[in-house]
């Protein structure tokens, strides 16, 4: 057996490191480059250690000991040559407070920080309001639903064409919406407590995007289908790129409104949104759905679906209520082109969302169909371009859905938590230990 005594072939020897001169920064004392005491014992007792190691152990030294308080002096320097005037930008030390009529919707250079006082009550209302209806997805309970949408003979085929189209528009409304809101439309409102409400607004919207994937989970159905429909599905995909389509300037993080025509862009914007993205294009699936719920069928999907109903409402009204106070403090954008164009807009989203009707029911059920729908669509679109004082475009068009107006009208809605099936905790029940 060989040994290491009876290895004698001639091995090549070490070449010497080269010695490079040390920056004039990184000079330290000769204690601080000597070898560790660890190091030293290994060598003393005839182990051979590779001198990279060595040197690892040195610069870490080096650092525990050199660095530290280099960071913490450095840090004390920033500290007390802090000048806090450049993070207020504009404003001044010591400016004045703000008052109410320093505060406008869009274009305004009060301190965006101070929240009140209020200028807009109806704003920091539906904020409160928002907060009051708050709800999330895992308190519906989803036994019944998974049974029914598991059993052959639960749901008819179109029924469930009804459900999947819901699904598959709605997991991926939202997001767009909510992008939009945190990407260039609460930048560009310039008033803190539409800006409050705007931020519940987008909590709200992805609390929807987590309902319907809770939805989609809870039923076994492909995820990957579903989400994915706004690409592949026509009558899904068009009302998507219809949204992205208006809000493509605003997502250029170098947008800034106050010229004329940036100002009518982001009014462009909250039209495209508030009254047609979630004035329009939600209520063909969320009647469908809620009328499979009053059939007691999909009771759990229904019931989300009516809590999301509800907060859309109040961002639909909120909407309105935006672009109208734009309107109002800045008169020189509501041209007489203009409202044709916006006009056209809602015409454009209602026969979208009729195209959508259509294939989502190619034949009657639920007792509805497509002309049906296509009336009730008539009519909302004729309650969108009143809210935003223009001419009705669609004469004589009744809701052939009352039961429809009864659920959108909080004031007639069912109490949310009756409804709950697990006791909700409010922040005072938690404990802290």
């Amino acid at each position: 057996m060989l040994s290491w005594d009876e290895y004698t072939e001639d091995l090549p020897k070490p070449q010497p490191e080269p010695t490079l001169a040390p920056e004039p920064e990184l000079q330290v004392r000769a204690a601080d480059t000597a070898v560790p005491a660890a190091a030293t014992e290994v060598q003393a007792t005839g182990a051979q250690v590779n001198s990279a190691q060595i040197d690892k152990a040195n610069k870490a030294n080096k650092e525990s000991t050199a660095e530290k308080p280099t960071v913490l002096a450095a840090a004390q320097a920033a500290v007390k040559a802090l000048d806090p005037a450049p993070g207020l930008e504009e404003l001044e030390m010591g400016a004045a407070r703000v008052m109410v009529d320093d505060k406008a919707m869009i274009n305004c250079r009060a301190d965006l920080n101070q929240l009140v006082p209020f200028k807009y009550d109806w704003a920091w209302q539906k904020y409160l309001d928002g907060c009051a209806n708050h709800w999330m997805p895992q308190e519906v309970n989803m036994t019944a639903d998974v049974a029914l949408w598991k059993s052959n003979e639960g749901l008819t085929e179109d029924e469930r064409r009804i459900v999947m189209r819901s699904l598959g528009y709605f997991s991926t409304a939202d997001s767009l919406v909510a992008n939009n809101l945190v990407l260039a439309i609460y930048r560009l409102i310039t008033n803190p407590e539409c800006r409050q409400y705007i931020l519940r607004q987008a909590f709200e919207e992805a609390i929807h995007t987590h309902a319907y994937q809770y939805c989609i989970e809870s039923l076994g159905m492909d995820e990957g289908e579903v989400f994915n429909m706004y690409r592949e599905l026509p009558s899904v995909a068009n009302k998507a790129a219809w949204s992205l389509k208006h809000t493509k300037a605003l997502g250029d993080p170098t947008f800034t409104t106050g010229t004329e025509e940036n100002d009518r862009e982001l009014l462009r914007n909250l039209i495209a949104f508030y009254v047609v993205t979630e004035g329009i294009f939600f209520y063909c699936g969320f009647s469908q759905i809620l009328s499979m719920g009053r059939r007691n069928k999909m009771t759990g999907v229904a019931e989300q679906f009516q809590y999301i109903l509800r907060d859309e409402s109040m961002h639909l009204n909120f909407g309105i209520d935006v672009i109208n106070q734009i309107k109002l403090e800045n008169p020189q954008l509501w041209t007489a082109e203009f409202q044709q164009e916006v006009a056209q807009m809602i015409l454009e989203g209602t026969e979208l969302e009729i195209q959508y009707a259509r294939d989502s029911m190619p034949r009657g059920v639920l007792g509805m169909n497509a002309a049906t729908m296509e009336e009730y669509l008539h009519f909302i679109a004729n309650r969108r371009l009143a809210q935003l004082g223009l001419p009705e475009q669609f004469a004589g068009a009744q809701n052939p859905f009352p039961w429809m107006s009864e659920i959108m009208d909080l004031r007639k809605e069912k109490n949310f938590f009756e409804t709950r099936v697990i006791e909700y905790q409010t922040g005072g029940a938690l404990s802290w230990e």
